[in-house]
């Protein structure tokens, strides 16, 4: 098939390359003219992932025009913050009946849009996406290491084209029917891994990380609930898989960024040094009032929250948690 990807960051090109390798026709957008040209001229990205020799079927181009013309599917794998911009942009461009798998993880700020919601609201034909996520750091899947991923769609033809379209010796596909399970836990693990990584960061150790990755995925599971999603999506690749990879993974932005922060250090330092974006950044802030218009309980997210945007001291991120009032383990699914 021929595949527009829109997005060359390091997990665009990750999947670009998977793309390629299987013998897809690949167009890939990139924002800079320098990766443009790294990519026709070295079949290289120099910003990203930059030692790796990508697919030669694959071809980059500086415009959504040139890269989706002529696309027989097309994948988006831009930040979070800009992807009504980039519906918009699509919409003109894309054909309605045109699949589109959306790898934006978070929740649109202002109106608590999940990102499906968004490309729908704005390209129309809301079966015709999907949603892709799992443990999938794109360092090891361009290098081929064993992984997985699930691809989410109301219609089980759009997931199943998709399915079939990634799917590699070493990289294994499934599908699910459950969108906003699959997108809330893409936006919720990002911020419990910048909460382990804080926790690591100031000298605590496996038994805290664990009871956040723990409690985070029950967070997960009430937000997964109270929107209609299957809770059982949370013990699932997009749910523990994903969140397991990106709290434990030295691979992981937002780990990483967590024990930048135990630092004493902020977003502003972490965007200047790394030219990376931090999702959980910005789904610690957005989460929360979608969560509150449901009456869910986050706490876990607050507590970042309060650390990133709220200049909130280090030192009270954990007695904040554990002075919580004690709860039954599991509520808030019922």
């Amino acid at each position: 098939m021929k595949v527009a990807v829109i997005g060359a960051g390091s997990w665009g090109t990750a999947l670009a390359h998977l793309l390629g390798v299987t013998g897809s026709e690949v167009r890939i957008w990139a924002r800079k003219e320098e990766v443009v040209r790294g990519i026709n001229e070295q079949h290289r990205n120099v910003r990203y992932l930059s030692s790796q020799e990508l697919s030669h079927n694959i071809t980059a181009y500086g415009t959504f025009a040139e890269c989706v013309d002529g696309a027989e599917a097309v994948a988006v794998v831009t930040p979070s913050k800009i992807m009504r911009s980039v519906a918009r942009e699509l919409a003109g461009l894309v054909a309605q009946d045109t699949p589109v798998v959306l790898c934006c993880k978070g929740v649109e700020e202002g109106t608590g849009l999940l990102p499906v919601e968004v490309f729908a609201e704005e390209m129309g034909n809301q079966s015709r996406f999907a949603v892709l996520a799992g443990p999938n750091h794109a360092e090891e899947v361009i290098s081929c290491v064993p992984s997985a991923t699930v691809i989410a769609s109301e219609s089980p033809e759009t997931a199943e084209l998709f399915q079939n379209l990634f799917v590699t010796p070493s990289f294994r596909t499934y599908t699910s029917s459950d969108v906003v399970g699959v997108e809330v836990c893409s936006a919720c693990k990002n911020v419990i891994a910048i909460a382990v990584g804080i926790s690591y960061g100031i000298g605590l150790g496996d038994n805290t990380g664990a009871f956040l990755m723990t409690r985070g995925q029950a967070e997960m599971s009430r937000l997964v609930y109270a929107l209609g999603g299957d809770p059982m999506t949370c013990m699932g690749l997009a749910g523990t898989g994903d969140l397991i990879a990106t709290c434990m993974s030295h691979h992981s932005r937002n780990r990483c960024f967590g024990e930048f922060l135990a630092e004493g250090r902020t977003l502003d330092e972490y965007i200047e040094m790394t030219h990376m974006v931090v999702e959980g950044s910005l789904a610690c802030k957005t989460l929360l009032p979608l969560a509150e218009r449901h009456g869910v309980d986050l706490p876990i997210a607050q507590a970042v929250r309060a650390v990133v945007w709220e200049k909130g001291d280090i030192g009270v991120f954990t007695e904040t948690l554990l002075g919580r009032p004690l709860r039954e383990e599991f509520y808030g699914l019922e």
